[in-house]
């Protein structure tokens, strides 16, 4: 199997749904939104095994000082593969010359993330605060 990665941020929205399902996102609930979500990110880099999308990670950013990674999802028959790794890396390289990289995430992901090379703020917890409308 070869997975080949791709910097784009236009993806059908049938192949969003699907992998934001695949890990039981609530995300995948609001295709149309999530297809312009990620339209609007400042960075995408996808992971593709052929013609299906199976990881990908995006990134808000200011453009100069500091980039949020926000989404970083990649289908569970893919785990360990080194998948997210590479989604990852691939973006630490495309933000290299940023003074911030900041992961908006669960405190459950801290050690993935922490291997990625990426530290705790000081005095910093790991979270995801939602307000979510209805």
């Amino acid at each position: 199997m070869q997975i080949t990665y791709k910097d784009i941020n236009t993806i059908d929205t049938k192949q969003l749904q699907n992998l934001f399902a695949s890990v039981e996102w609530d995300s995948a609930n609001y295709p149309e939104k999530l297809t312009q979500a990620i339209k609007n990110s400042d960075s995408v880099i996808t992971a593709w095994n052929g013609s299906e999308l199976v990881g990908l990670m995006n990134a808000l950013s200011d453009g100069v000082m500091t980039a949020y990674f926000h989404y970083l999802l990649v289908k569970p028959q893919y785990h360990k593969m080194n998948i997210g790794r590479t989604l990852v890396e691939k973006m630490l390289q495309k933000y290299s010359e940023y003074a911030r990289k900041v992961v908006i995430a669960y405190e459950k992901e801290a050690h993935f993330y922490e291997q990625c090379g990426f530290n705790l703020g000081k005095g910093a917890v790991p979270m995801f605060i939602t307000y979510l409308t209805t």
